[in-house]
């Protein structure tokens, strides 16, 4: 969890779906797999981004959401960033919900080939789906994540995130 005092908000992340057999549980699966910015004051659900609709691979994105002051197309603008266990770092303008900016953690995140700036979606690898007629192999990260329930911190002289990252793949 993170709160914004000034914005009297409170940001959190949903967990994944189940079952875990992707096919038994058609569409999206809204709402899982999401960062939700809320009022504190009235419970109110001011936003809600899903970063993995339909997750197939356990990337529940509950752990750390970041908040930090930084510089968007030439304004200061109150930014929420969140490493997520489906390696990809998400970034949203935490008034309102907006994606600022989503990119892989690194090179090696292959379930998804990016992250639609435009639409919010990710555009995904259908090598590495679980879908039952097919067999994957070496889909990164893992289901621990690339990064999980770690410590981050943020220094805002230097404008840098720092995390802890798990290298892990699985079949």
């Amino acid at each position: 969890y993170a709160y914004d005092p000034d914005l009297r908000m409170l940001y959190y992340g949903s967990g994944n779906p189940a079952p875990w057999n992707e096919t038994m549980r058609p569409g999206d699966n809204k709402w899982t797999m999401t960062i939700r910015g809320r009022d504190i004051e009235t419970g109110e659900a001011k936003f809600g981004y899903q970063k993995t609709p339909h997750d197939e691979w356990d990337y529940a994105g509950v752990n750390y959401m970041g908040l930090s002051e930084q510089k968007v197309n030439g304004k200061m603008t109150k930014l929420l960033t969140h490493p997520d266990r489906n390696g990809i770092v998400y970034t949203l303008n935490r008034e309102n919900g907006d994606l600022v900016n989503a990119f892989k953690i690194d090179n090696t995140v292959n379930w998804v080939k990016h992250v639609d700036l435009k639409t919010g979606l990710p555009v995904r690898d259908p090598e590495y789906s679980t879908r039952m007629d097919h067999e994957a192999k070496g889909i990164c990260p893992s289901a621990m994540g690339y990064h999980n329930q770690g410590i981050e911190s943020y220094d805002p002289n230097k404008q840098l995130f720092f995390m802890g990252v798990n290298h892990i793949c699985m079949d």
